[in-house]
């Protein structure tokens, strides 16, 4: 589908990397990862067409399509919401109004024979095909399932998109791009803007697509549940792996310590002959068998260790000056955006040394929340900061307010005072930012590198309460495991807002749920909270109902009872459960053909899955097929959802 041929990339003469080389198969789920500014972002745009590389080139198979998710991008604000997502069905929708006026022109001509009769006819049969090849089974539906899945309620539909704010607006995209449902996938860091609920639907829809996936993402679960391949990039190589992200790791250690007990038992044997050779060169009697030693050497393949990038993240937040016993008491707050109520009755108190998560789904108001104990909003209620709480600040969008024509040494210098300047070289050699790196300019920085940027504020003067907004975003996953390390080792008190599962684990121990207008306390960590939900996710924080519920299984209880009160009732109630009872009698009928159908549908899918897998099957009439198969599932998914919700 997608070929990579020796791909390299320089900047200013210096190699990002080289020697990439790759295929991408229709049935590939590629799992991109390596360090902060590795190129992970870069090679997705050389694949998307976006960028040139410096060296090799990229071959796209005829007839595949790309769809590309960066990690920033401008979007329009001259529509709704509703509107900007229809785009994706503009050339459908075109068609179909032309088709509509063929059809009124050839109504009111009565010139049969003419050959302006005979042409209208053929352009309209040719607008009919192309509707029905490119036609959804549902496309006002699809569109519905899958903003409401990316967190949007229908209300919010309407709402100008010049309203919403840049991580909303990026869902937008998002949806548009799962609309289009291109053959190749490239999604930069998609996560960033979702919240739990969402991730947990875009895992399941990416699981289910069948398109191929190359994602970049440093979320080890997202990872491990969506893709089955990894590739990483490091020091300019790439590592390919047909395994999942935890697996590959594992491997790659593996693979890593065989080739340095191979390269020393190698070394060992290269070291014994060399001894023999300096030992017997000028003896008559071992002429032989020194020239044979020789002549073994020259013809030794070097074994060599794959070098790894042992660089990382070096952070210790400074001693905490001590506050009081009780750092932030919320009695009743309330916090109310013009009609809209974000949050009422928030009541609780966390004491000192304490680390705690605000988790729940975006605008539920645990930015909100977090800004009013920063003074930064005005709200109702008692919310009080205790005895010398210094307050050290991560604001969500900390790394894209920085000023991207300073270099990285200018953004520290001009921010810190006393002492401290005389230690800023050092700081940033422990942010991986020494010698040349210090130099570059921030609008050059990767997402992840800007983030450390942005943290390294937190080390300039002393805190005893931290505020973390979402400070794992862009961060590379060693990178994540340095900061919980070093939270875990604060000894001050901390309030992280994240939906980064792996994070908080074993990081905090209470968890606040915002939902419903209301804050809830959660005593224990992570896993505790959601064992306490009966979930076994974080990401099905607000789900109502268990998934896949039987039907029938719902209301075998409901029958019986109705059954009993019929027989026992008066003949008009009788009749009227009877009624009632053939009416949920044909429903169950209905959905267990629909399941059946389903269960059909499945299998002829992965047949033509692994028919798909073999080269020689790809042809165009097995993807369209493919494609049908698909539509008509999503159909009858659609059915099921109505008549289950009917109930």
């Amino acid at each position: 589908m997608i070929t990579l041929q020796a791909i390299g990339v320089e900047y200013s003469a210096k190699p990002l990397f080289s020697g990439v080389s790759a295929v991408i198969n229709p049935s590939d789920r590629i799992a991109l990862v390596g360090k902060n500014g590795a190129g992970k972002s870069t090679l997705l745009k050389i694949i998307a067409g976006l960028q040139t590389a410096t060296t090799g080139q990229v071959a796209v198979s005829d007839g595949t399509t790309i769809g590309y998710l960066p990690q920033q991008m401008k979007i329009s604000d001259e529509t709704s919401i509703i509107e900007e997502v229809r785009k994706v069905f503009a050339s459908q929708l075109a068609l179909e109004q032309e088709s509509e006026r063929l059809s009124l022109e050839l109504v009111s001509r009565e010139d049969y024979d003419s050959e302006e009769y005979h042409k209208l006819i053929d352009r309209l049969t040719l607008v009919n095909e192309r509707i029905e090849m490119e036609k959804s089974s549902n496309m006002e539906a699809e569109i519905e399932r899958t903003l409401i899945g990316l967190g949007f309620n229908r209300e919010d539909f309407p709402r100008p998109t010049a309203e919403l704010s840049g991580g909303w607006r990026m869902r937008i995209e998002l949806a548009k791009l799962l609309l289009r449902r291109p053959d190749v996938l490239l999604l930069d860091e998609p996560t960033n803007h979702l919240d739990i609920e969402s991730i947990q639907w875009l895992e399941e829809f990416l699981k289910t697509n069948g398109s191929a996936l190359v994602l970049v993402s440093h979320d080890r679960a997202f990872l491990d549940n969506v893709t089955t391949r990894t590739i990483e990039i490091t020091l300019g190589r790439i590592y390919d792996y047909n395994v999942p992200y935890t697996q590959f790791k594992v491997l790659r250690q593996e693979r890593h310590e065989q080739q340095v007990r191979a390269y020393q038992n190698q070394q060992k044997m290269i070291q014994e002959t060399e001894d023999f050779i300096e030992r017997f060169r000028y003896k008559a009697t071992k002429a032989v068998q020194v020239q044979s030693r020789i002549k073994q050497l020259e013809k030794l393949e070097r074994l060599e260790v794959d070098i790894e990038d042992n660089s990382r993240l070096s952070l210790r937040f400074p001693p905490a000056p001590r506050s009081g016993d009780y750092p932030v008491i919320a009695e009743d707050v309330r916090k109310d955006f013009g009609e809209h109520m974000v949050f009422q009755h928030a009541t609780f108190t966390i004491r000192r040394g304490e680390k705690v998560a605000f988790v729940g789904k975006n605008g539920e108001g645990k930015t909100t929340l977090v800004r009013c104990i920063m003074g930064q909003l005005d709200y109702m209620g008692t919310l009080k900061i205790g005895h010398n709480v210094k307050i050290g600040y991560f604001a969500q969008n900390q790394a894209a307010l920085l000023d991207g024509e300073l270099t990285v040494f200018q953004t520290i210098d001009h921010v810190a005072v006393g002492d401290i300047r005389t230690q800023i070289r050092n700081i940033l050699g422990a942010f991986m930012f020494g010698g040349e790196a210090s130099e570059k300019k921030v609008k050059v920085l990767s997402g992840g590198e800007r983030s450390r940027l942005a943290m390294i504020r937190l080390l300039l003067e002393p805190c005893n309460l931290l505020i973390l907004d979402e400070p794992t975003n862009h961060l590379d996953m060693q990178s994540k495991d340095v900061l919980k390390a070093a939270l875990k080792e604060f000894n001050g008190t901390v309030i992280c807002v994240s939906h980064d599962r792996d994070f908080l684990d074993g990081l905090v121990d209470k968890v606040y749920e915002f939902g419903g207008g209301k804050v809830k306390e959660h005593l224990g960590g992570i896993y505790d909270f959601l064992r306490s939900k009966r979930i076994d996710s974080l990401q099905e924080l607000e789900k109502k109902t268990p998934p896949h519920l039987p039907y029938k299984g719902r209301n075998n209880v409901h029958d019986q009872n109705s059954s009993l009160e019929g027989r026992s009732g008066g003949s008009a109630d009788y009749a009227a459960q009877k009624a009632a009872a053939a009416a949920r009698r044909k429903k169950e009928k209905q959905i267990a053909d629909i399941e059946a159908a389903i269960a059909k549908l499945e299998q002829e899918q992965q047949d033509i899955e692994a028919l798909l897998a073999d080269v020689a099957h790809q042809t165009s009439e097995n993807f369209q097929r493919y494609d049908h198969i698909k539509r008509e599932m999503e159909q009858r998914l659609y059915e099921w959802e109505i008549l289950s919700e009917e109930e």
